[in-house]
């Protein structure tokens, strides 16, 4: 594969037309954000995104995006040799069709209207959407956390549609434990004076989903970590990990919608591959392309011995664990550490 250096970064929409959701209703007008990077005619690569992530994943040297340290010239994804493109998942807020987007039939926004979607409805819109874009064939797809989900449907649903899977930091259903946690972040939210049913006014502060935010940095994150980074106390009077959890909360309500946070979880919360398909092992071995499968030690959430397990089932999957403290979010940094086996499965 030769080195190519000539091309652009460019964002936009894409329309997908109607699309009919597994619920039944239908988005009559839904549209698609994204990045796509890297030479024309290289090998594309999608990059699917996690809970609060969006489609601007390699960015610029202004403002990087969120997976930079994986994805760009010289990095583990070489974007000198692939094309990668992101989409801003269904549901979004970030410029896809979501809860903050206007319904053609009401002329209002849906907000809490929005209508229930799953990861399969995830999938089916990216492929429209690259159907539309003149993508008819991927190289390799690569997700985390809720995108790994997605990579997981991708390799069912289209499973001639790609060559090389890569998952990360996700089982092939979500745990009890991490819907109990979905369960307690939704509720604080809901639970919270502006709330107003999902018809909140932007202009209100939603302390509900602040404290959503904290809950989930306490499952993204290892007790060794936290006992590693915080002293007990900040000026005396906050606990460090208090006031960090408070910032990490502040920050996410400021750049995201609530409406948008409880659509995901519950997409999040429909994650099975098993549904509708047969138990485990049948529906692993329903898998056709070669698999990476990466679990990250103290991942509270998605166990590394369940995507072990998961692995063993799965035709041509070979499974790496990463030694780390940072538990879940492993998958968002120390990216030495396991950048390599990304890079090797690639090549």
């Amino acid at each position: 594969m030769s080195k190519q250096t000539n091309y652009q970064t460019t964002t936009g929409t894409v329309a997908i037309g109607p699309i009919q959701l597994e619920s039944g209703e239908t988005l009559t007008q839904a549209v698609l954000a994204y990045e796509w990077v890297g030479p024309a005619d290289a090998p594309v690569i999608l990059v699917c995104h996690a809970l609060t992530g969006n489609h601007i994943t390699v960015g610029n040297p202004e403002e990087p995006g969120w997976w930079n340290g994986l994805i760009g010239t010289g990095q583990s994804v070489d974007t000198d040799y692939y094309q990668v493109i992101t989409f801003n998942v269904l549901g979004g807020c970030n410029g896809s069709t979501g809860p903050t987007s206007i319904n053609p039939t009401t002329r209002k926004q849906y907000r809490a209207a929005f209508p229930k979607i799953t990861i399969r409805d995830m999938v089916h819109a990216q492929y429209l959407a690259l159907q539309n874009l003149g993508v008819k064939k991927l190289y390799a797809i690569i997700g985390g956390s809720l995108g790994g989900m997605q990579a997981l449907e991708w390799g069912l649903l289209y499973p001639c549609f790609m060559e090389k899977l890569i998952v990360l930091a996700v089982t092939p259903t979500l745990s009890n434990y991490g819907i109990a946690y979905n369960h307690i972040a939704e509720e604080a939210i809901k639970a919270d004076p502006n709330w107003n049913r999902g018809n909140y006014s932007f202009s209100e502060n939603i302390r509900g989903l602040e404290i959503a935010r904290m809950i989930g940095m306490v499952t993204y994150r290892s007790p060794v970590l936290f006992e590693e980074r915080f002293k007990r106390l900040k000026d005396g009077e906050l606990f460090e990990i208090a006031s960090y959890l408070n910032y990490q909360g502040e920050k996410l309500a400021k750049r995201f919608d609530a409406n948008s946070y409880i659509t995901l979880l519950q997409a999040m919360n429909s994650h099975d591959i098993r549904r509708s398909r047969g138990n485990l092992r049948k529906t692993c071995e329903s898998f056709q392309c070669d698999i990476l499968a990466i679990g990250y030690e103290h991942d509270l959430i998605y166990e590394p011995k369940v995507i072990r397990e998961f692995a063993s089932y799965t035709p041509n999957c070979s499974y790496h664990l990463v030694q780390t403290s940072f538990g879940h979010d492993g998958f968002l940094t120390e990216y030495p550490k396991w950048g390599k086996a990304v890079k090797t499965f690639l090549d």
